[in-house]
This record gives C-alpha cells, structure tokens and sequence, in this order.
C-alpha cells in the first residue's frame, strides 16, 4: 500500500490541497499463502497457466513394463478413495508449480496421497545430511511420517538444501504489477470513471474543519458509479483540477499485456494460449501447442513419473519400468507425421529397420529396401 501524504502549499495567496505517494513499491512476501491466494486463486494467467501444465501431465497414457507391472498399474490407477490416477497426478502437478515442492506419501494399505506442501515440515538428521523424517502439521495436530514413507518432489533452489524453489515465486512481481493496475482501473470505475484531482481555493481560507467537511461531501454525493455523471458545483472561489493522466499517458493495456507475458514465461506456458493479445512469437495456434508440449509439458512430466516409479520399485521392491505413450498425444500429432514421412522415405533403410524406429515388431522376409513410390506419367 501507497502511504498518501497531504501537503498544503501556499502560492500567490492561492491555497491547493495536493497527495503525494511514496516511490517504494510493496511486494508480496515469498509465503505458500501470497503465492495461493494473489497468484493462483486471484490471477486468470497463473490459474491458467497451471491448469495447462497439471492437466496436460495427467492426460499422457503411460506404460509400465516388467513382472510387477501389473500390481504397479492397480496401486496408480486407484491411488486412494477419493482420486483416480488423472486427479491424483494433478495434485502433484499444483503444489508443485505452486510451492515448488510436492510431498506424496505412501500408506501401510499401498495407497498414495498428496499432502499439502505448506503444512509437510523436513527434519533432517544430526549431521544435516540427509531427511530423518517428516512432520505433517494440520489443525494443531503433528504427525511424524518415517522418511522413506514420503517421497520429495521439488524444483531446483539454489539457495535451499532442503525446500524447491516455486515458480509463482519468480513471478509473483509480475502478478503483483498486474493486481495494482487491475485495482487501480477498478478504483477508477467505482469512482465513475473519473481520474483524482484537486481542489484550488482562490483567495479563500478554510479552517481544518470546513476542508474535511468539503472533502465527506465530494465523497459522499459525487463519488461511485451510481453517481457518475452528476454535475458539480463549486462557489466560494473553488476551482476543480484534474491530476489522472490519460489512459493514453498511463497506457495500462499494454502494462498488463507485458506483466501477462512475463507470468507465462515463468511457467514455460506460451502466451497465445493463455488469450494474452498481440502475441506474434508463433505462426499459428498448433504451433504454440507443440511447443509448449515439448519444450515444458514433456520435459516435467518425464521427470516426475520417473521419480514416482524409482521411488515405489525401491520401497515395493517392484521390477518395473514406464514409458509415455507421447504416440497417442493429439498435440504432437505434427511431430510425428514429420518423423512418420522422414523415415518412410528413407530409401537406406529396410522395411524392418523402419518398423522397428517406429516401434512395431518386425514382419519376416521383410528385411529388403523399399522401393520408392513411382509417380504415374499423366500422358495426357
């Protein structure tokens, strides 16, 4: 908040009544609760933004191979009551971009639940070396939850041991910038679309309590917007003096177009497909979306279904693997049909070898190159 000052000038006998701000901005403190509320709850491009990500991950089928797959399968599939996998994977996604951490914790019935980050505390051991146990703290009550029951999903902080670091965090100046100039337009339109000003009283004196009953009565008669419109009438020498700049000077579309950007950049997220306007960095929509797929969706969710496998065949003592069928992604339908002809008309390989990159089993006596496709002479 802006600490508003009133200062009274005097000039050539003439009196104004003038606000002056401070020049320090306030931004929100780096807590689970701010990046929540202002970021995800009260910002449509984190919200957004989010959204794509934990709903792209958990929409990629994934495939688990080796003699365990099976009971593998069943324990994702229904992670606990009240999740399916999809839902279940979403959770992850969310604390995670939120909180830059994800606590997933392993019951003695084989289920899996999400906790929430800001309530899962770490305590390390003597030697400040590795996790002893965790510490889930909720309406008062502690729960100590052995370390090996709790598997630690984080992003890369480079100054915490311990905690990741929270994408929102990066952004979170960015979502500040766009929360002030929301406000700031909705201060306007509540105060009938007019700017602030001044008053100026021409050779007149008001003592302190004839200038608070003139301000409670500006404010009371001719401010909101049930009131816009209404004519003012000024005696006694005064004179009104707007001090708004225009909304040209103030330019707040094309602010709140950059602090849109700079928040789908910090979540990997193309701006066209957050609808943020005069975004020309792609050619096209399906473009943006196979970006945003390989560069940020791929990429994240490789690395956490290979946590969450590694850490459940070592505390199951299970021999499995996972793949991403990435085949059955409709986004990246471009990608492969490119890979698809590229390899189709390569004349160097066999009709197996071909098979094989492109991951069908061989057929027999198929190990001879292809001929290429003879174009029909049009004779006409």
């Amino acid at each position: 908040m802006l600490n508003i000052l009133k200062r009274f000038y005097h000039r050539n006998d003439t009196h104004l009544f003038a606000y002056q701000g401070t020049n320090t901005p306030y931004w929100s403190a780096p807590k689970y609760e701010n990046w929540a509320r202002d970021g995800f709850k009260r910002n449509v491009f984190v919200f957004r933004a989010i959204n794509l990500i934990a709903q792209g991950i958990s929409s990629i089928p994934v495939q688990l191979e080796g003699e365990d797959s099976d009971l593998l399968s069943t324990i994702l599939s229904t992670p606990n009551d009240l999740q399916g996998q999809n839902s279940f994977i979403e959770t992850i996604i969310y604390y995670l971009l939120i909180s830059g951490n994800s606590f997933i914790r392993l019951g003695e019935d084989n289920s899996l639940c999400c906790l929430r980050s800001d309530r899962v505390k770490l305590l390390p051991n003597s030697d400040n070396t590795a996790v002893a146990s965790y510490c889930y703290n909720v309406a008062s009550i502690k729960i100590s939850i052995p370390a090996d029951d709790i598997l630690h999903l984080k992003l890369f902080n480079p100054l915490d041991d311990w905690y990741g670091h929270s994408p929102l965090e990066s952004a979170m100046q960015a979502v500040d910038q766009y929360s002030e100039m929301a406000r700031h337009n909705l201060a306007i339109l509540q105060n009938g679309g007019r700017p602030s000003g001044c008053f100026i009283l021409k050779q007149s004196n008001l003592t302190d309590e004839q200038r608070a009953q003139l301000r409670d009565d500006i404010t009371a008669n001719y401010s909101g917007t049930r009131r816009a419109g209404k004519i003012l009438i000024l005696e006694g020498g005064l004179e009104w003096k707007e001090m708004g700049l225009s909304p040209k000077d103030m330019d707040f579309e094309s602010g709140k177009n950059i602090t849109a950007r700079e928040i789908a950049q910090a979540f990997g997220v193309p701006p066209v497909l957050l609808g943020i306007q005069g975004d020309s960095a792609f050619t096209s929509y399906k473009e943006a979306r196979l970006h945003f797929w390989e560069d940020t969706v791929l990429p994240l969710a490789e690395r956490i279904w290979s946590d969450i496998i590694h850490w459940l065949t070592r505390r199951l003592q299970l021999s499995v693997s996972i793949r991403l069928n990435i085949d059955a992604i409709p986004a990246l339908s471009v990608r492969r049909d490119r890979v698809w002809n590229r390899i189709s008309n390569a004349q160097f390989l066999t009709i197996n070898e071909k098979r094989k990159i492109l991951g069908f089993p061989p057929l027999e006596n198929e190990d001879v190159i292809q001929e290429p496709n003879k174009k029909e002479v049009d004779t006409k």
